[in-house]
């Protein structure tokens, strides 16, 4: 790994050089409905000078020097407001961290698979009416350098094939439930063999017949028990976002937080930079867009609101450390204090007791959207769940939706579940895409169900 030296512009200054390639294939009932590709690249800089940024991008070879002295004049033009320049931390991180991908599948295998997959369903599933199948691969390569050291290279690749049926009720209405094979990447390194997929679908299946015959949920507040899915969506979507650093200036309700009880004493959360409990993780970040080194972020602390994500901006005005959450998703897009992979962390419950401790309530698998604000209240979409009455699973619950408070909620868990589960597939938006992982264990707690 090579750079080219570069002219240090303003008080601190950095370079990037980006490269995004996607890829996306879909088949619907055997049709070929889209196959699209696309392969960005280009440079960027940033300055920091008296309190403000200046930022430039470009599609053409530039040199950092030239393009790190326009970051620099679009700072000094954001001068005419006044300001304060506070000194940023001095951390940068020098190293190579590539993604280990198998030898990848063209379009055109691609394209078999997929078809394949569809006459799988045909002959297998006779109450299916209609199958979707998509194909997606993304792959980010970034060089960084600044001024303070920082020699940083990142590759962040990943694939997802997403499979989804539907089937029809008895009343003749549609019903539909999708699942997602990813992992870090390329499509050589999942499981797509048939014999593999033809389980996963099997439990998809079984799962869409039982929504058949599916029942209303009662409306109001439920005790529920959280499969990993929808408690990694929570952490990121109603806990996260409230704790990311730029946000909380912006006025989220964690600002005064630090050091409170926001959750039960079961409830650990952290944002990982790129490994846990000795493994790499879906999205992998050794150093950020600015360079920094990236490290853990402890969010919740048995129950406690401990810290903040960080750039390094936001590290000078707290007082704190810059952890190294700061990307940007495509070549000409700015650094944002950004999620990587977020989890709460596993307890010592056994998902089947923490159901059959349930008198009444709901075991909620899937999540389909979700959003959530600065207060944290949230409201997701719930399209597959069961009723737990006396301790066992009964009927399917028909689509509804998932609320509250994501504080008062945490609050209330009374069980973590001892397994950890990783979803790669996820991306997040803050004014820019993000590719992003959540993990969890399931939860037991209570929150605001829809009813009929």
């Amino acid at each position: 790994m090579s750079f080219a030296p570069f002219t240090r512009a303003g008080e601190y200054n950095e370079f990037r050089e980006h490269e995004l390639r996607k890829r996306q294939i879909v088949l619907v009932d055997g049709n070929l409905m889209a196959n699209n590709s696309s392969h960005t690249s280009g440079q960027s800089a940033r300055a920091y000078q008296n309190g403000y940024w200046g930022f430039a991008s470009t599609t053409q070879p530039s040199g950092s020097d030239k393009l790190g002295n326009i970051a620099l004049a679009n700072a000094k033009a954001m001068q005419l407001f006044g300001g304060e320049s506070r000194p940023l931390p001095q951390e940068g991180y020098q190293g190579e961290h590539g993604t280990a991908c198998k030898p990848n599948w063209s379009s055109q295998q691609l394209i078999e698979w997929l078809q394949s997959v569809t006459d799988l369903v045909r002959r297998r599933y006779d109450k299916v009416v209609s199958v979707t199948t998509v194909a997606l691969d993304e792959y980010h390569d970034k060089y960084i350098q600044n001024s303070v050291g920082a020699r940083a290279y990142n590759n962040i690749s990943r694939a997802m094939a997403y499979l989804k049926l539907t089937v029809t009720d008895k009343d003749g209405k549609p019903v539909e439930l999708g699942h997602v094979i990813s992992s870090k990447g390329s499509f050589g390194n999942l499981d797509l063999s048939m014999a593999s997929v033809e389980s996963q679908l099997d439990g998809l299946y079984e799962h869409l017949l039982a929504k058949r015959e599916a029942v209303h949920a009662k409306g109001g507040l439920q005790t529920i028990v959280l499969a990993s899915d929808l408690a990694g969506i929570l952490a990121h979507e109603a806990m996260g976002h409230p704790c990311e650093a730029d946000l909380v200036l912006g006025g989220a309700v964690t600002g005064d937080m630090r050091g409170q009880r926001i959750a039960s004493d079961l409830v650990t959360m952290v944002d990982f930079a790129h490994s846990y409990n000795g493994e790499e993780l879906p999205v992998p970040v050794y150093a950020d867009d600015e360079g920094t080194p990236a490290q853990d972020v402890t969010l919740i602390q048995d129950g406690i609101l401990t810290d903040f994500m960080h750039n390094r901006e936001t590290a000078s005005r707290f007082g704190d450390q810059a952890t190294g959450n700061a990307r940007a998703y495509a070549p000409d897009d700015e650094p944002l204090i950004r999620m990587r992979n977020t989890a709460i962390l596993p307890g010592t419950s056994k998902l089947d007791d923490m159901i059959a401790d349930v008198e009444d309530g709901y075991y909620l698998m899937k999540t389909s959207n979700g959003q959530a604000d600065m207060t944290t209240e949230f409201m997701f979409g719930v399209p597959l769940g069961y009723e737990i009455k006396n301790g066992k699973l009964g009927r399917a619950i028909k689509d509804t939706t998932l609320s509250g408070s994501a504080i008062k909620m945490l609050q209330s868990v009374d069980a973590v579940s001892s397994d950890m589960h990783w979803e790669s597939a996820g991306y997040c938006g803050k004014k820019q895409p993000m590719v992003v992982s959540m993990g969890g264990p399931a939860l037991r707690a209570k929150a605001q169900l829809g009813g009929e």
